[in-house]
Order: C-alpha cells, then structure tokens, then sequence
C-alpha cells in the first residue's frame, strides 16, 4: 500500500514538473497572453451570459462549454429584426419570423456581429488556432511600461478579415490591456488606435469601454502611443457598451 502511495506521489510530481517546465518553455508571448486572459476573466469566459447595447443596437452573449450564441436585435423600417449566430450558423429574424438571407448578406452580418463581439470579449479570443502571436518588447505609455504584442492571422480559420494586424499594450504590472490598434482593410482600410478607460466587471468577466482614435493608414501600429502621448491622433468615437449587464 505505501508503495503504491510512494509510487503514486512520485508520478503526481513528475506530472506537476513537466505542467511547470512546459508552461516555462511557452513563448513569452503566450505567456503574457495567459496572463492577460487570467485577469480579464479567464474561465468565466466559458460560461458567460451578458446583454448590452452598442449603437443603439441590443446585443446579448453567451457562451456555454464550447457552444456560443451571439444576438443582435434592433428596428428598422418599422420592422423588428433579430439576427442570430451560433455553432450552427446564421439566421434572421423579422418580426418574430425566420427569413432567408443571401449568403453573401449573412456572411456580412456575421462578421458585424462577430467583431463587436470580439472587441467586447478581449482578450478571450487571442488563443484561437488561427492567432499568431508575436512579442514585441516594451513600450512606455504616460508613465507606465507595457508588453507589447502584435497579433496576426493565418489564413485558414483568420476569417475573411485575416489580413489585418492588431498590437495590444499590456501592463507590466497588472496584466490589463490598457491599448490596443490595429491596421484594416475593409472600406478602404485604416488605422485606429483604442485607450480603454472605465472597466466592469460582470460574471467574473471584465468588459472595457475605449476611445477610438485615427491616424494616417500608413502609420506604423508601433508609432501610435507616441503620437498618442503627443496629441496627434484624431478622436473619432466612443466604443461604449451601454446598460451592461447579466442576461437572465
């Protein structure tokens, strides 16, 4: 009995040294990206259900062991309007009845949908598949060092936007993303700038509003916190979620 206790004790340790040389040997990258998914919410992701408006647009997200289910509800043309995607796709809604949309339409507002649902789940989604992270050292920020990463997409799985770059600051410190902009191609493409300010926490998650700032499409991402201490970027909105909250 001790023997198989001995035995039994010593695979235990030999287990907890290899889950303690393994998490060592990750990129730094990946480390700090763990890091960050730990503070922003980390498990709580797994089983998340909020409701929020953005945009005048209501916005529920859920998430349960793997399966997810993100809706979009608003009014236009005095006609109610649902939109719906989970693990099994794409549907519309109007007026409480189920209508077929064009493939092209639907991919259109899936990936609506699926980006206000990415920037309000950050960092959640930074360790899907098709994320290739990079570190790029450390930046100062108004007074505070910061991890900086940069973030691109292979193209399988990267999504019909897998060619646009994002960089995320990350205290030093405390393992929030105080930062972030990335580089678009869509409608022309462009560069933004985001500083998250007031943060909430719901279900152990925390959500962020930012300010959302312009500079030259042809600025470097690296470049943008300077130019941001400097005053040279143009604000052009505020990405705010409004009434957040638990959905029952």
């Amino acid at each position: 009995m001790f023997r198989q206790l001995l035995l039994i004790l010593v695979s235990s340790n030999l287990i907890a040294s290899c889950a303690i040389i393994k998490k060592k040997d990750l990129p730094l990258a990946q480390q700090i990206v763990n890091k960050t998914l730990e503070k922003h919410g980390g498990n709580a992701y797994e089983n998340l259900n909020v409701r929020f408006v953005f945009r005048a647009r209501a916005y529920t997200i859920k998430n349960q062991n793997g399966l997810f289910e993100y809706t979009r509800s608003f009014t236009e043309q005095q006609q109610q309007i649902k939109d719906i995607i989970n693990n099994d796709g794409f549907q519309r809604y109007v007026n409480g009845q189920q209508t077929p949309v064009a493939d092209t339409m639907a991919l259109k507002y899936s990936n609506s949908i699926n980006s206000v649902a990415y920037f309000a789940l950050l960092p959640y989604r930074l360790n899907d598949q098709a994320v290739v992270k990079t570190y790029k050292g450390i930046t100062p920020i108004k007074g505070k060092n910061y991890h900086t990463l940069e973030v691109t997409f292979k193209q399988e799985g990267g999504g019909t936007d897998f060619d646009d770059v994002f960089y995320y600051w990350i205290d030093t410190n405390n393992y929030t993303i105080d930062y972030l902009a990335y580089l678009f191609h869509v409608d022309s493409g462009g560069v933004r700038f985001r500083v998250a300010y007031d943060p909430t926490e719901v279900q152990g998650v925390r959500f962020q509003q930012y300010i959302n700032l312009k500079a030259s499409k042809d600025t470097p991402l690296a470049q943008l916190p300077a130019l941001y201490e400097a005053g040279q970027l143009e604000e052009l909105s505020k990405i705010e979620l409004e009434n957040l909250a638990a959905n029952q």
